[in-house]
């Protein structure tokens, strides 16, 4: 069967502007059937190109304003101190003849170290209640920043909603953000303030383990989701618990193994990345390396986020936002 192509819908800003070039664009097609067809049915990607022709004209025509956004944190993770014995203390010296009192004796037991076991955090177990597939194929932050809210318990997870998240494009791009305009991780920040999820920071990290690590860290003491810049900072994906051989509150030695995730790609193919997975799908350590990769984009530099690895990270309780 045949794959129709869809095009992009219009940003709210560019609306006029990329009507005007689609436009101009159609007439130079009109004259060729053939070429007319190949855009309409994408064969051999001739719809992806022309899309592709079209973003690239807009942006000439309309780029996106040059304004702060938000920064991004070069980051490794927060050091949580391993469980540790009070030593007594010791008088600094003893005058000649004098002995050492006797240790005072306390009512309070010690506390006992905490045990080293494996651990297996969610914050929820129905995914599928907050889950919305992008409704087209650009849409990923606008519907990471939805199942985010949705999470949350802050918003819901309508196609109308997805709508009308994507209608403030004009209020939070920034070209420091996305070269290409739209969204960027600066805009998902702001994005979440706006309906509510104060304390979202993005973090760059050198390692993907310290990306984990810090995100794992993050859900447990906050109880929110994370939001992971997957495939090299072209596709959102959110991060709704982990797996780790330890609690990463109690231990500084801990490697997450793994985690849930929520894909807006759902239930497309790609034909670089494969097939997405159902919300909520334990993502393995070999799923993470070939998903979760450093930040590399083809319109440009990113020199605080080049080679790292990108997250988009709560700072404060769930029940403290709103």
């Amino acid at each position: 069967m045949t794959q129709r192509y869809t095009y992009p819908i219009p940003g709210p800003r560019r609306s006029r502007a990329r009507l005007l070039v689609i436009g101009l664009v159609a007439v130079f097609l009109a004259g060729s059937v053939t070429a007319a067809g190949a855009v309409w049915t994408n064969t051999l990607g001739a719809g992806d190109r022309f899309a592709s022709l079209i973003e690239r004209i807009d942006l000439m025509l309309d780029p996106p304003p040059d304004r702060e956004t938000e920064p991004t944190v070069d980051s490794t993770p927060r050091p949580i101190a391993a469980a540790t014995t009070t030593p007594t203390a010791v008088p600094a010296s003893l005058a000649p003849g004098e002995s050492a009192a006797p240790p005072i004796e306390t009512s309070e037991p010690a506390t006992p170290a905490p045990v080293r076991k494996k651990v297996d955090v969610r914050i929820t177990k129905k995914a599928k209640s907050s889950f919305i597939s992008q409704q087209t194929k650009d849409w990923c932050a606008p519907a990471g920043v939805q199942m985010t809210l949705a999470l949350l318990g802050l918003e819901d997870n309508s196609e109308a909603f997805q709508h009308e998240i994507y209608s403030h494009t004009d209020d939070w791009e920034s070209r420091r953000d996305s070269l290409n305009g739209g969204w960027g991780p600066g805009a998902m920040v702001k994005a979440l303030k706006y309906y509510g999820a104060r304390g979202y920071e993005i973090r760059a990290y050198r390692s993907r383990a310290d990306a984990l690590l810090d995100s794992a860290r993050a859900i447990s003491e906050t109880n929110a989701p994370v939001i992971l810049l997957a495939w090299r900072g072209a596709h959102t994906w959110v991060m709704s618990g982990y797996r780790a051989t330890a609690d990463p509150l109690k231990f500084d030695n801990v490697r997450v193994t793994g985690a849930y995730i929520l894909d807006p790609w759902y239930p497309r193919i790609s034909s670089i990345w494969g097939p997405s997975d159902p919300a909520g799908t334990f993502q393995d350590a070999a799923e993470m390396r070939r998903n979760f990769l450093e930040w590399k984009r083809p319109e440009g530099r990113y020199p605080d986020r080049d080679g790292k690895y990108i997250i988009v990270v709560p700072t404060i309780h769930a029940d403290e936002m709103g």
